[in-house]
């Protein structure tokens, strides 16, 4: 039988920590959320290796290092309304949930979702809100949002998105162009315009509804 707890010790101090995530409520979540509810039963044994893990159909359980980094980075306070895109079975959002005051996990995909709201109403986590709808669309319902996560590889940020962030708002995504690695990036918008910054290279698996549109220039 696994030991999942001596697996979540691992995973932080053989994956997280050393590739320099350094928030203690990261590493704290980290060790207290069990990822293994989060796949399919068979897939437990595999739920904290440092690489994704399939959730079928084509969709993935982010990488604990590339999840915590791209956490760390949106610069996540306890006040913030934080908006995760590609919730999946909603591992990324229980560990946002530690970070912020309400978290809108948006899937497409109707069959995750409901996997995700049973697994966090299970889990006790109430301040996570899960919504079915197009990934590139966001849930401007919600909006503004203080922060933005991009939970897989992206071939560009849409506008739509970036409009849903507050000012000083920051939106974070691994983004992927043909032959090069993926960036994981900090957009952050000001004023009304947005800068943009790389702060690691990473490898993610995409999400579905990002292909570049033709003339697209961002």
């Amino acid at each position: 039988m696994t030991d999942y707890t001596a697996a979540r010790v691992n995973m932080v101090e053989s994956q997280v920590r050393p590739n320099r995530v350094t928030d203690p409520r990261i590493l704290t979540a980290m060790l207290e959320l069990p990822r293994e509810r989060f796949v399919a039963e068979p897939m437990r044994g595999i739920a904290y290796v440092d690489e994704d893990v399939p959730l079928g159909g084509g969709r993935y359980l982010a990488e604990p290092m590339v999840l915590a980094r791209l956490a760390q980075a949106a610069q996540i306070e306890s006040g913030d309304s934080v908006l995760e895109i590609g919730a999946a079975t909603g591992y990324g959002a229980a560990l946002l949930s530690r970070l912020a005051r309400q978290v809108i996990a948006l899937e497409s995909d109707p069959a995750l979702a409901r996997r995700a709201e049973t697994t966090l109403r299970e889990l006790g986590v109430g301040n996570v809100s899960v919504v079915t709808g197009p990934l590139g669309a966001g849930d401007p319902r919600h909006a503004p949002y203080d922060a933005i996560v991009i939970s897989g590889a992206v071939q560009h940020v849409p506008q739509t998105l970036l409009e849903q962030l507050s000012d000083e708002g920051r939106l974070v995504a691994v983004v992927t162009a043909p032959g090069e690695p993926g960036r994981a990036t900090v957009f952050t918008r000001i004023a009304g315009a947005y800068s943009r910054r790389v702060v690691f290279d990473a490898g993610s698996r995409p999400l579905p509804g990002f292909a570049v549109e033709p003339g697209f220039a961002f």
